[in-house]
């Protein structure tokens, strides 16, 4: 699965960079948005998590916490892309904690960057999907 499968189906979608599978504050994280999914997806957006770790890590995590959204492995070549959208951190090998709201088409709407041991709550990505204008054609 690619990132931007929201765009090849034209649905906007909610990239959330996190540091690493089971760490403290990525656990929170990733359980709000996990809780909040019926009503980004009612917004029209998928969610998809990223993070460094490889694919059965992943498995193995979303499993444990019972995540309904995919998470993405940017395993190899490790961060490509964390570093296509700039929050690769070189320094210790993972991604900032960092939030996207894609468009439909592809165009990133909005972006925030967390202090790495804060979790970035979901408020601004709501708003951000707010201000998404309806795509044409799209359904309610």
């Amino acid at each position: 699965m690619g990132a931007h499968s929201g765009v090849i189906r034209g649905r906007a979608s909610v990239l959330v960079f996190y540091p690493a599978d089971w760490s403290p504050v990525c656990g929170d994280e990733l359980a709000l948005f996990d809780e909040v999914l019926p009503d980004i997806q009612a917004a029209g957006a998928d969610v998809v998590g990223i993070s460094v770790d490889g694919r059965w890590c992943h498995r193995a995590y979303a499993e444990h916490r019972k995540l309904r959204f995919p998470l993405l492995a940017d395993f190899e070549p490790k961060g490509a892309l964390a570093r296509a959208y700039g929050v690769y951190r070189a320094s210790d090998g993972t991604s900032e904690r960092a939030l996207f709201v894609i468009d439909g088409d592809g165009v990133i709407r909005w972006s925030f960057l967390s202090p790495i041991d804060v979790s970035p709550g979901v408020d601004g990505v709501f708003d951000a999907l707010e201000r998404l204008e309806p795509r044409v054609g799209a359904a309610p």
